[in-house]
């Protein structure tokens, strides 16, 4: 005989008394929607009670992951990624060697400065 869980058999777990009033499913609820730069639309509900500047402007879309915003014309934009840099563009970027010294140096003397201090 197999014992487990207390729920008796076809009955679903966790149905009480309450009904779906009591649980918030009929709620007087608002209806925002939000677009993305590539024009996916996403609905969000929220309580009908709830101030206006409680909403926020700015969501994330569930579809894509962009930002999505509440202006249909003028959606947030895609965020630019920075493009690979080779080691070559990293090697042009360096310091001369007059500046790599007098970077050393401020550093040290600002070392110097705290240690003096203590």
């Amino acid at each position: 005989m197999a014992s487990g869980g207390s729920a008796i058999r076809g009955s679903r777990v966790g149905a009480g008394p309450m009904g779906e009033q009591d649980r918030g499913f009929h709620a007087e609820r608002v209806a925002v929607s939000y677009w993305d730069a590539l024009g996916n639309e996403t609905v969000r509900y929220f309580a009908a009670d709830l101030p206006e500047e409680e909403i926020p402007e700015v969501i994330d879309s569930p579809s894509t992951g962009l930002p999505a915003g509440r202006d249909k014309d003028n959606p947030p934009q895609v965020a630019k990624a920075e493009p690979y840099k080779t080691h070559l563009a990293y090697v042009k970027e360096r310091r001369t060697p007059e500046e790599a010294e007098q970077l050393l140096e401020e550093a040290l003397q600002k070392l110097r400065a705290r240690r003096g201090q203590a």
